[in-house]
């Protein structure tokens, strides 16, 4: 809910219900970090009473492409969802590679989500180590896919909120 007065922050652990339709992106070029991320994206969402589909892709380069074709089928009526959550991960190596994976990743991805007026929860996790992957992804939804899907639901509520007419 949009607070027009200054109030206290959400309780986010008391979060209500929310009539919604997730697209989940995986990347899945680390399959155990894929895996700990999904984990905590679908607990969020049925705590919630979420729906939610998911599309897999090699890796993160391919979120912004995928997020785009379903935008673009959403706009012609061929889908639909409320939101999306991109989940995936990027190591550092020795190359320049990394920084080219993450930066595209995340700048196409929002430029779509801007473009489109798209919900979108980024755990996109980009790390130095294997180590800092499973620390920020393990947790189920406590974890980085939790979080990613608790903004996203957020993102949503806060769009609604425009949309709401007052008596």
């Amino acid at each position: 809910m949009i607070q027009k007065t200054p109030g206290a922050p959400r309780d986010e652990k008391s979060a209500a219900p929310i009539r919604a339709h997730i697209l989940f992106i995986e990347a899945r070029y680390y399959e155990d970090i894929a895996d700990l991320l999904i984990e905590g994206a679908i607990a969020e969402c049925k705590k919630r009473g979420a729906t939610y589909e998911r599309i897999t892709v090699p890796g993160a380069l391919e979120i912004p492409q995928v997020l785009a074709a379903a935008a673009d089928a959403r706009q012609a009526g061929r889908t639909a969802f409320d939101g999306a959550v991109a989940l995936g991960c990027v190591i550092r190596g020795e190359t320049s590679h990394y920084d080219i994976v993450c930066n595209n990743a995340n700048h196409w991805m929002m430029d779509v989500a801007m473009r489109q007026n798209i919900p979108v929860g980024n755990a996109i996790l980009t790390v130095d180590t294997r180590e800092q992957a499973v620390a920020r992804a393990e947790g189920g939804i406590t974890g980085k896919g939790g979080d990613a899907a608790r903004a996203c639901l957020r993102l949503i509520e806060a769009k609604r909120a425009f949309w709401e007419t007052t008596a």
